[in-house]
């Protein structure tokens, strides 16, 4: 037997109800998770922000050194090209791949005379942005000749570990222009540390 088609008479059907409590559980689970997807936009947003300040602020106190000597005025320096203080954690020399202790001890490596300079220590010094250093200054042309001589001659291998005011290190090399990131200046045993 088929089914006939709504007759005319039969009532029309009732419309479904609308549960108000239902559509307004998930308004508010919307709201809820919109709440959550801004608070973690922000939050986001704040930490980068903070992240690029903090970038900001180490870029503003870095220090920048370089080791250089000259014929001109007979004398090796460190000077700070950074913006910030350089704080020289330590001082290693090595002559063909034995730590020397000072300078004498470096002159008699090298095999040249005793020279007559004027030596300032670098060890646990700070260099301000800008300062230049004379960390060896001859008293004469021919010492400096000499000494360079000897330094020409030797393998010498000089490496100061600085840092910022802020912590960060690094490792350069006399008369090198490039510098190495380290976490931390290496604690050096008392044998390999140049005391200048």
């Amino acid at each position: 037997m088929s089914e006939s088609p709504a007759s005319p008479r039969d009532p029309p059907p009732t419309p479904r109800e609308i549960k108000w409590d239902a559509v307004a559980a998930i308004i508010a689970s919307l709201v809820g998770l919109l709440a959550l997807i801004v608070a973690g936009y922000t939050a986001y947003i704040q930490r980068y922000t903070a992240h690029l300040q903090m970038e900001q602020v180490q870029a503003q106190v870095w220090p920048y050194l370089i080791g250089t000597d000259s014929n001109v005025s007979n004398n090796w320096t460190w000077t700070n090209k950074g913006v910030g203080p350089a704080v020289v954690k330590s001082v290693e020399a090595v002559v063909d791949g034995k730590p020397v202790p000072d300078w004498k001890a470096m002159e008699r490596a090298m095999g040249i005379p005793t020279i007559t300079a004027v030596m300032t220590y670098m060890d646990g010094n700070v260099l301000s942005a800008g300062e230049t250093v004379d960390w060896i200054k001859f008293m004469n042309k021919t010492d400096y000749n000499s000494f360079m001589d000897g330094f020409a001659r030797s393998k010498v291998d000089i490496t100061v570990c600085y840092c910022s005011t802020l912590g960060e290190c690094w490792t350069t090399r006399f008369k090198m222009t490039e510098r190495h990131a380290v976490g931390e200046c290496p604690a050096l045993p008392e044998s390999r540390q140049f005391h200048d």
